[in-house]
């Protein structure tokens, strides 16, 4: 199995995308919804943010507010520094294990959406294609304040926070258009598809893997015999 990135800047479309791998029966990891479970009420996360954050970054049913909790360690570089140490390993691991669950029912590929994949460079060396979600500049400021509520100055310095999308096309194996409409993107999609579907790679490590494993029995098999006989 080999994995893909999908990233891209805010509010360009990568939830659209990732949903249109899922309805063609490709398995998908979502960042956002495991950095929503990795803060679930009663996690360690969940203790570690309430306890340095305060209760001021609690819904009343005891969730985290992760708009409020943004414009907190937006300005504060001290407090981001302190929540990404939080959470970023957690999330982390969490999308590997889910990976690994995803290798052993068989799956030819996933798909795994990681919003700062190039800024964080943690995930870059599990993967083996990279796609990035655009779109025009007009097209994602007026997304992102309409749909986080966000006046244009703080859309303007949340997109301009992140690495620029031309530089994430340039690192990137694929790239998708979002500025026209859905069935534009789908299409889109969809020939991306086509092509990692006639991908060699996963038969070759799958072929290495089987080796590797095979090769581990027969020591293991080698070693247990010498041993009997030695009795």
């Amino acid at each position: 199995m080999f994995i893909v990135g999908l990233t891209g800047g805010l509010a360009t479309g990568k939830s659209t995308v990732l949903s249109i791998f899922k309805e063609h029966g490709i398995a998908v990891i979502d960042a956002d919804e495991v950095a929503r479970k990795v803060l679930e009420p009663g996690t360690k996360a969940w203790l570690e943010v309430k306890q340095y954050f305060g209760h001021g970054v609690l819904f009343p049913d005891g969730r985290v507010n992760r708009l409020k909790l943004g414009e907190i360690v937006f300005d504060d570089i001290e407090k981001r520094r302190k929540l990404n140490a939080i959470t970023h390993p957690r999330i982390q691991s969490a999308m590997i294990r889910i990976a690994f669950s995803f290798f052993f029912t068989g799956h030819t590929y996933i798909v795994m959406e990681v919003p700062l994949l190039f800024e964080t460079g943690k995930l870059l060396t599990f993967m083996h294609k990279i796609i990035t979600v655009v779109c025009e500049d007009h097209q994602q400021l007026e997304r992102l304040y309409k749909r986080n509520d966000f006046s244009e100055i703080v859309a303007r310095k949340r997109i301009n926070s992140q690495m620029p999308l031309h530089e994430k096309v340039a690192k990137s194996h694929f790239v998708i258009d979002n500025s026209g409409d859905l069935t534009n993107t789908r299409n889109q999609t969809e020939s991306i598809i086509k092509v990692l579907r006639k991908s060699k790679f996963t038969w070759y490590f799958r072929a290495i893997f089987m080796i590797t494993i095979l090769s581990a029995v027969f020591a293991v098999t080698h070693i247990t015999s010498n041993y009997l006989e030695n009795l």
